[in-house]
């Protein structure tokens, strides 16, 4: 088969950038992108070396195990060679490695066999071999290269967790994980905050430096842990859950949430139901790790050059991952602002595929040195829109050329020309009278975020308008059944919904109705404020300048803007003809609770509350809530997947809540 040329070239890059990475994340401890990134340009690699088979080397990091042994410490050579499991991403992925077992074993007995599989909690920790000879403990190691590791009993002998003799005096080897909690994690950051030392990344890191110190001090201060997962030598059980029942005889500490499965549905089930509770956990969990639990079978399975073939590792949905920028596309919004979006080689990223993603502006594009055909490292977390963290520049292609905002955008009005918003980052349009526009406000009208008109969106937009049964927001409330039920798509009953979800909102509260208008700079938050300082439409029509910059959270511009949309004589014939058939209710102003003058930012996925339900929370408690962490901020409420808005609350001291705290709080 011939290579294109582009993918030979793209082949090498990838080795060698993701050995350079590999050496600094497991060798020299230093997470020069995020693990899930790493693993996200192996299995590009993965990808390319399926598809060409020639191409592969025996220098290719795909055909590697781990790390090399550091000089300061004396070397072991492990009894046991050392494998790395095959990694999953995805239930098809599970399923067909159970495929694949059965095949073998099929093949080796003759007949159907059906194991079964024990799940086990992938722990995000440092990989250690222990070696006891009577009972007691000779030496610890690092994984290293998988061959040669590095003695680091002086320091594993300071965790409380592992056991200095065994229960009996048995000979054997046995592996595990070396981890730190979240909580000491932090502990340990406070302390470097106060010397004004720079913070830890993550709890994994943390170990891994910890247990190549030198000092045993050190180690013995920072209260490591491990799990025991394994009798690589000395003995053989029935079956891996017999093991690790045997480990905790013995007197190791064995993660207790591990399971048997009699089918690969329960195996998913496993995974599914811990990609959801991960983040409760104490430790840092990455995936789970599944193995056939007969060991009869494991036998007759054996090993790849790489790893074992009865065991693989499910990894979680990546909150992060690279791929490729195939086109930037500028999107025209409601209000007339410009968007850049990146137009991505699809992607699976935290359980779904992503192939867009904001790049907020022109100023973010040139700060991360954003082009086309650049590889980039993409996060979503929880239900964010997915954002670009940073450029890998040694896989840029030789030809791109820097971004630049061209004079006029299809979308906008007139002759389509933007501008830059003086004294901002963002573009937008110098006419706001396209019918792009005009599309863009109707169907933010009846969204959830204003009018919430239920079960009316864009596409029925489009309909009426294509028919012209509507041209404005009035339109909506004049229509009848008759007019609807005849159109393509539609019966006497879908055109009796949408006349009874119009005459749902015929009572509308203050903020949703000047959400629903699009005015320039003012979304949820902003109208809020507005809303509960003025209580009424008729006291707010009837303010000056000065008496909505003063507001707190709103400010000059945006005062500026709704003065200019509530006395234009255009927007007061719209207000006008909606004040015909609907009634703007007044708001009761600032409640009084625990939250009175707080300022809140909720960030991530909560548990159990959905992001709108915790926010209205917090203000029925006389909280305000924000978008952004700044001085002001009162709490961060943190779910999972935070992001960057937890480590900007640490940073200015800001007080962060979990969802249990949080609910403590109000009741």
């Amino acid at each position: 088969m011939t290579i294109p040329k582009e993918v030979s070239e793209r082949y090498e890059q990838l080795k060698k950038i993701v050995e350079q990475y590999r050496r600094s994340f497991h060798v020299e401890n230093k997470e020069v992108v995020s693990p899930e990134a790493l693993d996200s340009l192996k299995e590009e690699l993965v990808q390319i070396e399926k598809k060409y088979p020639t191409l592969v080397t025996p220098d290719s990091p795909t055909q590697r195990v781990a790390g090399t042994a550091l000089s300061k410490f004396s070397k072991v050579t492990h009894k046991v060679p050392q494998w790395s499991l095959n990694d999953a991403f995805t239930k098809v992925d599970i399923v067909e490695f159970d495929a694949r077992v059965k095949r073998m074993l099929k093949k080796e007995y003759g007949r159907d066999v059906q194991p079964t599989y024990t799940c086990e909690l992938k722990i995000d920790g440092l990989h250690v071999v222990l070696k006891y000879v009577d009972g007691l403990l000779v030496t610890a190691a690092t994984r290293g290269d998988g061959v040669v590791g590095e003695d680091v009993t002086h320091n594993v002998r300071t965790i409380q967790s592992v056991p200095l003799r065994l229960e009996q005096p048995v000979s054997l080897i046995v592996e595990g994980e070396i981890w730190l909690s979240r909580d000491q994690l932090e502990i340990i950051n406070a302390e470097r905050r106060k010397n004004n030392e720079s913070e830890y990344a993550n709890p994994r890191n943390l170990a891994a430096g910890t247990i190549r110190q030198l000092d045993p001090q050190i180690a013995a201060q920072r209260k490591l842990d491990t799990f025991i997962y394994d009798i690589s030598h000395g003995e053989e059980n029935a079956s891996q859950h017999d093991e690790l029942e045997r480990l905790r005889e013995l007197g190791f500490n064995v993660n207790t949430k591990h399971t048997v499965c009699n089918s690969i549905s329960a195996v998913v089930s496993f995974w599914e139901k811990w990609h959801q509770k991960k983040d409760k956990q104490p430790y840092v969990v990455d995936g789970v790790v599944v193995k056939v639990n007969e060991v009869q079978y494991q036998n007759t399975l054996g090993y790849t050059g790489k790893g074992p073939r009865f065991a693989i590792a499910i990894k979680f949905p990546a909150e992060q991952a690279t791929t490729v920028i195939e086109d930037i596309v500028l999107q025209v919004g409601r209000t007339g602002a410009v968007t850049p979006v990146a137009h991505l080689r699809p992607v699976l990223i935290d359980g779904s595929t992503v192939s867009r993603a904001t790049l907020h502006n022109e100023d973010q594009i040139n700060r991360l040195g954003i082009r086309v055909g650049d590889t980039v490292v993409l996060q979503k977390a929880g239900d964010i829109i997915p954002e670009i963290l940073s450029v890998i520049r040694e896989l840029r292609p030789k030809k791109t050329q820097a971004f630049v905002f061209p004079d006029t955008v299809e979308g906008c009005g007139g002759d389509g020309k933007i501008e830059r918003i003086e004294g901002g980052s963002a573009y937008r349009c110098v006419t706001l009278d396209s019918e792009h526009l005009h599309k863009q406000r109707l169907y933010y009208f009846v969204s959830k975020k204003a009018l919430n008109v239920d079960g009316v969106g864009p596409r029925i937009i489009d309909v009426l308008l294509e028919y012209g049964l509507i041209t404005t927001y009035e339109d909506l409330f004049t229509l009848e059944v008759g007019d609807i039920k005849d159109l393509p798509g539609f019966k006497e009953k879908a055109a009796q919904n949408i006349i009874d979800a119009l005459a749902a909102v015929s009572e509308v509260p203050l903020h949703r109705f000047l959400v629903g208008l699009s005015i320039e700079h003012v979304g949820e938050e902003t109208a809020r404020l507005i809303a509960e300082h003025f209580g009424s439409l008729e006291k707010l029509l009837h303010a000056s300048l000065s008496e909505i910059s003063v507001i707190h959270g709103v400010g000059d511009i945006v005062a500026q803007s709704v003065v200019a949309y509530l006395q234009n004589p255009e927007h007061i014939k719209v207000m006008n003809g909606l004040l015909k058939h609907i009634q703007v209710l007044e708001t009761n102003g600032s409640v009084e609770g625990i939250f009175s003058g707080k300022t809140l930012v909720f960030t991530g996925t909560l548990p159990t509350l959905g992001r709108d339900e915790a926010k209205d929370l917090a203000r029925s408690h006389g909280g305000q809530i924000s978008n952004s962490v700044s001085k002001s901020t009162d709490y961060v409420v943190l779910g999972e997947n935070a992001g960057s808005k937890k480590h900007e609350a640490i940073e200015l001291g800001i007080t962060t809540l979990t969802e249990e705290s949080f609910l403590k709080m109000l009741s």
